[in-house]
């Protein structure tokens, strides 16, 4: 369930909404005048929001790839790949 404060808290509770968002590791929506302001959140858990929407993204981007193109790569062929890559940085 989404947690929901005034702005005001942020003032006044700061330290309650501090330790709220590492311990819980979800958001705190702020409202201002009883419409949504902003939103807080502890680093870590921004970093993963960050990460998730990263790999979307590429995920994404394999699906087109996969859409506009017929070859495809057998689990051997792309490992084999990702070796021979692994050994040349080496």
């Amino acid at each position: 369930m989404a947690n929901i404060r005034p702005v005001s808290d942020l003032r006044n509770s700061f330290s309650k909404i501090s330790k709220l968002v590492h311990e819980s590791k979800e958001p705190v929506f702020l409202t201002k005048n009883g419409y949504g302001d902003m939103v807080v959140m502890s680093i870590e858990a921004y970093e993963d929001k960050l990460f998730e929407s990263e790999i979307y993204n590429k995920l994404k981007e394999a699906e087109m790839e996969a859409k506009t193109t017929k070859k495809r790569f057998s689990h051997e062929e792309v490992f084999l790949e990702l070796r021979q890559k692994i050994t040349a940085a080496k």
